[in-house]
């Protein structure tokens, strides 16, 4: 019998700070998110899924003056994020099941958020993310692109099962949302963790019309 794959809060729980050092300076990452701070009105509402260890994105908006909320799977990544980032609020959830009133943030970040979670999972997250946004309000989407469902692979040492979409095809998702997108960009990875492998980013800007 094959072995169980490591959910995404187990992953997380597990491997803590150690994802910061590993991928805490992604390029790709720190233009989202430069780029949400120079569109956003002051003290804007910002939603970070998958907010990890709050670093780099809650850090930076918050210093902008944005009020942020984080969300994560993740207990530990939580109790990171809130000793780190302190000037912002970090609640252990589940995207696919968190509730929040619809047209309420001014944006929302999810910066490789969707990697474990199926396609159809994204396609339903992606459509509750615009029903969240106000009209005119901003989402910024990081991922690794590429044509793979429930894929076993090797990450930080643990056996996880990964889904994407190639490129075109999640931004095309995100337009069926009803969401349209300003801007797309791709950058190349390296890891600063010896044994991972080199990877594609891809950056999906996008506004809710109104």
């Amino acid at each position: 019998m094959s072995e169980e794959p490591t959910t995404a809060a187990e992953l997380f729980d597990a491997i803590g700070a150690k994802y910061e050092e590993a991928f805490g300076h992604r390029p790709v990452v720190e233009a989202a998110v430069r780029e949400l701070i120079d569109v956003l009105p002051p003290s804007a509402r910002v939603l970070d899924v998958g907010s990890g260890t709050g670093r780099p994105a809650a850090a930076e908006l918050a210093a902008a003056g944005h009020r942020v909320t984080g969300i994560d799977v993740s207990a530990e990544m939580v109790r990171i994020a809130r000793e780190q980032v302190p000037g912002a609020e970090f609640v252990q959830a589940d995207v696919r099941e968190w509730q929040t009133a619809p047209g309420t943030w001014d944006a929302v970040c999810a910066f490789f958020s969707f990697v474990q979670l199926s396609r159809t999972e994204t396609e339903q997250v992606l459509g509750r993310i615009a029903g969240w946004l106000a009209p005119g309000g901003r989402f910024a989407l990081v991922t690794v692109p590429g044509d793979i469902e429930d894929v076993p692979i090797e990450f930080l040492g643990h056996s996880i099962r990964v889904t994407s979409f190639p490129a075109d095809a999640l931004t095309d998702r995100v337009r069926a949302a009803g969401l349209e997108v300003t801007g797309t960009r791709m950058e190349r990875f390296e890891p600063g963790k010896p044994g991972a492998e080199p990877e594609e980013h891809l950056l999906i800007s996008a506004r809710k019309p109104g």
